[in-house]
């Protein structure tokens, strides 16, 4: 680290201290030239992660907007927010454990339609009536035909 009074590069470290959120460490060093103190700031470098969408455009990974559409498929029913919490936490875990860092709008949607099946499947119709762009009804009704073989 360069001392911003002497610019000379031999210093130590007096101090160290994480922040309030624990994202960044302050150090509080001493050049060993001049003697004078400064504060330094370290913190990670966050690479986004990206979701690859059916156009094939690539977009950042938005937690609250997946938050809003479970929301949305779950109005009025019996389903907990914390439990929806748990399932975007899920498909974020999904997304760290990879090493390209992207995932595609259809493994997040499968993943959503498989945990929300089991959930309420209300919510997973209306979830997947959305996902998969029923265009008439002879689709939802496909849909809700399988729903109903499964649960048998």
């Amino acid at each position: 680290m360069r001392c911003p009074f002497c610019n000379e590069n031999n210093d130590r470290v007096v101090d160290s201290r994480e922040s309030q959120n624990s994202h960044t460490i302050r150090r509080r060093r001493e050049c060993l030239d001049c003697g004078r103190r400064y504060t330094s700031y370290e913190r990670i470098e966050d690479i986004p992660f990206m979701v690859v969408k059916r156009d094939g455009s690539r977009t950042e990974f938005d937690r609250k907007k997946l938050l809003v559409g479970l929301y949305k498929a779950c109005e009025k029913r019996p389903v907990p927010a914390r439990r929806l919490d748990e399932i975007v936490d899920a498909v974020e875990h999904q997304v760290h454990e990879r090493e390209d860092r992207e995932i595609t709008t259809q493994e997040i949607g499968q993943f959503i339609m498989d945990e929300l099946k089991d959930l309420d499947q209300v919510a997973y119709v209306r979830f997947a009536s959305v996902y998969r762009r029923f265009e008439d009804i002879d689709a939802f009704m496909t849909e809700l035909k399988e729903l109903l073989d499964q649960k048998r």
